[in-house]
């Protein structure tokens, strides 16, 4: 019998998700570890786009760790939110959200795909996909590109659009995901014409950066009644020595919020 594992029911808003405590089973890294694309391949993907006058179209996978099948044998009893079917056991057979393995479990699954798909795994970043093209207006021979991290999917070629359609036939996207880029990895992303009238694309920390600055001012005014000053040269003084710091070590919560 696979060892029991138990549900966590959390509560938001506009719906609920059940998620699995991970933590209560004892899972080998090797089926845990589980690899993104990096910024980087992002970075020169959307160059040679530009180079090449690709299409760039993105989107999310809805509900992505769920489409996978699960490769950690657990158990649980089922409690009241199943109803009839309370007390029973029950074998978890899809990669629930918090089981330690449901990220390889999903990256394994959408790479078969991938591969089903006819695209190849670049030896450099695994998580970038390649596959050869030839663009029919002037026989331009290329690779189209796919780039994923966890449930963000960035399709590049002359066709981008009905690239992300043939994914999305087995991984069905969120609504109004699919489309022109915007936002991608925390950046927000646009295309721009360079005073030498060539095309390329711009990434912007700058919705990322607000967003952290925004967390940090709840958080002090909640927790110590602090604002930030309107005005500041830098994160530290001038003359800070991080080897001679003797304040008080962070808490769990407070680490978090510093990365």
């Amino acid at each position: 019998m696979p060892p029991r594992i138990r549900y966590q029911i959390r509560w938001f808003p506009v719906q609920t998700r059940m998620v699995a405590g991970g933590h209560m089973v004892e899972t080998p890294s090797f089926m845990t570890y589980a690899s993104v694309v990096s910024r980087d391949t992002v970075r020169i993907a959307l160059l040679t786009a530009a180079v090449h006058d690709l299409g760039v179209k993105a989107a999310d996978v809805q509900n992505a760790y769920l489409t996978a099948p699960t490769t950690e044998k657990v158990w649980t009893i089922c409690g009241p939110e199943f109803g009839p079917d309370e007390g029973k056991k029950a074998i978890i057979m899809r990669a629930l959200y918090r089981l330690k393995g449901s990220g390889t479990s999903y990256r394994n699954h959408i790479s078969n795909c991938m591969r089903h798909l006819g695209y190849e795994s670049c030896k450099a970043d695994p998580d970038l996909w390649m596959k050869p093209r030839t663009r029919p207006d002037d026989g331009f021979e290329y690779y189209s590109y796919v780039l994923i991290y966890v449930d963000d999917i960035l399709a590049i070629s002359h066709e981008a659009m009905e690239d992300l359609q043939k994914i999305n036939y087995y991984f069905k996207m969120k609504e109004g995901s699919m489309g022109d880029l915007d936002i991608y990895l925390g950046s927000k992303i646009r295309k721009v014409t360079l005073p030498n009238r060539v095309e390329a694309w711009m990434l912007s920390p700058t919705k990322y950066v607000l967003e952290a600055v925004k967390n940090v001012e709840r958080y002090l005014d909640k927790e110590y009644g602090q604002k930030f000053p309107k005005r500041g040269s830098g994160p530290f003084p001038a003359d800070y020595r991080p080897e001679i710091d003797k304040t008080q070590e962070l808490k769990d919560d407070e680490v978090a919020l510093s990365q």
